[in-house]
């Protein structure tokens, strides 16, 4: 860059500090120093530049004197100028002349202080003020958000259009992603939350009204959310994708569904759909998903993955698999295997069980003077286990159950269990009958063999890593596995809970890309335990088939397979050999299989699938349910749908960046059925004050167990369980007890 000549007369020397400097950015307000190029945020601060005044910016060393001494004086006219105007709006005419004399600029001493505040991040920042000294008196004058009034004057413009423009996105952001209602912002309770985050250096700060969250902030959002999900599409090409089905129905009895696309870049919304006027009617199901698969591209989709086995999901399925030969069609896996511990949630010594631990568990969560007995006997603040997988909680329950089974007993033999009213209940003793009695102990353990494997495969499926489809076959056989050896491999023991899970696979859940996606990963391909049945090759074979119609380019598969198999090549490369087990198989053959583009891109693309449908990611379903209801204002109607697009795709991309999930809850519904006895419908009447100080412990209680220390001194059991097995690239602890 070519700088201005520093040779100048104090004749050639322009007090306009524009003519010292030229403006790069226009949009970003970025200009440059003509003297040593220094790039900065407006000429406000090339002024304080040019002039070597301390402040936000570092002095030129480059800057002619006469330039120099020119800008600083014209620096401190304005600044002493412009602090007159400031004191100045103080001014009172009633009050005594001496008082009044504050404000003359000669008896102004500008002493620059500086305290650290916190705003709303953790950013220190200047505090200014200006010591008014008046023959030994002093008095601090605070100017405007801490900054000089000059200054303050001259970078306004810029601070609204940058600072104060990128504040108000970031709450727009917050409200979009939230799915909140825009009238919030107006609430004075929210402004003075904003004001005290923000921190009284920024007093006047103006926050963003209802109509810019409705107006421009929307409009920028939509903007940039819509190149995110372009990128996203532009992925499809070289990964393939899975388009996910979320069905459900609202309080007006309408049969709704939302519709996603997931890959490894992440998962989007596209739209959402009533289905009402037709829930059983196949062929109009059809048509909906046959948009869609065209809308995504033909080319693009490698599976739906629907979320009900009923009849016309079904039906609708098997159409869509013949007509695209190219697609597969499954249920989400998390919901299959729900069904699965649904089914043996109602098998008759299963269901006995549950009905007694939830006895339990409703007879202590009702009464407070138990529940704080409770607690202080044992490790756990409560025995009921949320769950947002419905089927999953009695069964955790009743694992957290048996882990206190010990401590449960000692509670109801206790001196404070028989100083209770309750001990001497009707109620109160067939519960404490309940907890002694070995024959409930033993069938609750019976029961867990055969369920928390599953619960435990569970867990994993919904945790943050998506990259399953090299997992879910041979998972499935370890869950299996797992049960058959808690029962002793006696067969007539675990073949019924068998029967159950083989028949949810066989008719829903599996599918060619599960063996294929097995047989495809070199942790398993590779290894001495590996098993090549009848059900993994014909799966393999089956994908070759439907997934790459090009004749040629199957024989180009199928010659490179054979590198695969003998493990030749690139294969057998010692990187390769080494990263067999310890990177995700779809990374794995990005690596290492270069040398076969056709045999890659197969396998990269059935490698880079979930197993999981859209329930997984808990869509906020109210928007969908507003959306699709009629006779809004086309302008509103428009402004709804841009809001339901955003909020669900942000949603979906801070989920998509969670490391783990877990299908535990932290909070129980109040009206949970494992802890709402009918009575209890007249608790309030009552006035049992016991509920008030159990209430007061509660923080400390749960503070306590944070600390890995349970209530009394207790320290918390650590269970292990003969059915953990093993699940590469997820934490063993997952798949303990407890």
């Amino acid at each position: 860059m070519e700088l201005i000549d520093c040779e100048m007369n104090a004749s050639e020397v322009s007090a306009n500090v524009r003519d010292h400097g030229k403006v790069i950015d226009r949009q970003k307000n970025r200009v440059q120093c003509n003297y040593c190029a220094k790039m900065m945020s407006g000429f406000s601060r090339l002024r304080y530049h040019l002039g070597c005044v301390k402040g936000d910016v570092a002095p030129c060393g480059e800057v002619p004197e006469n330039v120099k001494e020119l800008i600083k004086t014209k620096l401190l006219e304005l600044k002493r100028g412009s602090l007159g105007k400031e004191v100045g709006n103080l001014e009172f005419p009633d009050l005594p002349w001496k008082r009044k004399l504050y404000h003359t600029a000669s008896v102004i001493e500008h002493r620059k202080l500086h305290t650290t505040q916190k705003a709303g991040s953790d950013s220190k920042k200047d505090v200014q003020k200006d010591r008014v000294s008046d023959n030994g008196v002093t008095r601090d004058v605070p100017l405007p958000n801490g900054r000089n009034g000059s200054q303050e004057v001259v970078d306004h413009k810029e601070r609204e259009d940058s600072t104060s423009r990128q504040a108000k996105k970031c709450i727009g952001r917050f409200f979009y992603e939230l799915g909140a209602d825009l009238s919030v912002a107006m609430s004075p309770s929210f402004q003075r939350m904003i004001t005290a985050a923000v921190g009284c250096g920024q007093i006047g700060y103006k926050l963003p009204s209802c109509q810019e969250l409705k107006g421009w902030i929307l409009k920028e959002e939509v903007k940039e959310m819509q190149q995110y999900v372009k990128d996203v599409r532009n992925s499809w090409a070289s990964t393939g994708c899975s388009i996910l089905l979320d069905g459900w129905m609202d309080e007006k009895g309408r049969n709704l569904i939302n519709v996603l696309v997931d890959c490894p870049m992440g998962t989007i919304y596209i739209r959402s759909y009533d289905l009402s006027p037709s829930i059983a009617d196949v062929d109009v199901l059809q048509f909906i998903i046959e948009e869609i698969i065209e809308e995504v591209g033909i080319e693009n989709v490698v599976q739906i993955i629907a979320y009900s086995i009923s009849d016309c999901m079904e039906a609708a399925g098997q159409r869509l698999t013949e007509k695209f030969r190219t697609v597969f069609w499954t249920v989400s896996a998390s919901h299959c295997i729900e069904l699965m511990l649904e089914k043996i949630g109602m098998m008759d010594p299963t269901r006995g069980i549950l009905d007694k631990a939830k006895t339990i568990t409703k007879f202590i969560h009702s009464h407070a003077t138990v529940l704080k007995l409770m607690r202080n006997h044992t490790s756990a603040y409560n025995l009921v286990k949320p769950s947002k997988i419905k089927w999953a909680k009695p069964f955790l329950t009743l694992e957290n159950i048996l882990s206190e089974k010990d401590n449960l007993q000692n509670m109801f033999v206790s001196a404070g269990w028989n100083s209770l009213i309750w001990s001497s209940r009707e109620e109160g003793k067939r519960v404490a009958a309940l907890v002694v009695d070995p024959d409930f102990w033993t069938g609750a353990g019976m029961v867990l063999k055969a369920t928390i494997p599953l619960v435990r495969v569970l867990n994993w499926i919904n945790g943050g890593d998506k990259s399953q489809m090299g997992y879910i076959y041979d998972t499935m056989d370890q869950a299996k596995e797992a049960i058959a050896k808690e029962f002793k491999h006696k067969k007539s023991q675990y073949m019924p809970f068998w029967e159950v899970i083989d028949e949810i696979w066989n008719k829903h859940l599996y599918s060619p890309l599960h063996s294929t996606g097995y047989y495809l990963n070199p942790h398993f391909f590779y290894s001495s335990d590996f098993h090549c049945d009848a059900e993994v090759a014909s799966g393999m074979l089956c994908c070759i088939v439907r997934m790459v119609p090009d004749l040629h380019v199957q024989d180009l598969i199928g010659l490179q397979l054979d590198h695969y198999l003998l493990a030749e090549g690139a294969f057998a490369q010692g990187s390769a050999f080494d990263q067999r087990t310890n990177i995700p198989p779809v990374l794995w053959w990005s690596r290492y299989a270069q040398q076969y583009p056709e045999f890659q891109r197969f396998a990269t693309r059935i490698l880079s699938q979930t197993c999981d449908g859209a329930s997984r990611y808990e869509l906020k379903k109210s928007l969908a349910e507003k959306l699709l209801m009629k006779g809004r204002n086309p302008i509103e109607q428009q402004r709804l749908s841009d809001l339901t697009f955003l909020h669900y795709n942000l949603h979906l991309q801070s989920f998509n960046s969670r490391l783990n999930t877990d299908i535990v809850l932290e909070e129980i519904d109040p009206m949970d059925e494992w802890i709402v006895e009918e009575a209890n419908q007249i608790l309030s009447q009552n006035g049992d004050s016991a509920w008030m100080d159990l209430d007061c412990e509660d923080a400390t209680i749960n503070e306590d167990l944070v600390h890995g220390k349970g209530p009394s001194g207790i320290q918390p059991k650590v269970e292990t369980c003969d059915w953990v097995f093993c699940f590469p690239f997820c934490p063993v602890e997952l798949f303990y007890g407890g």
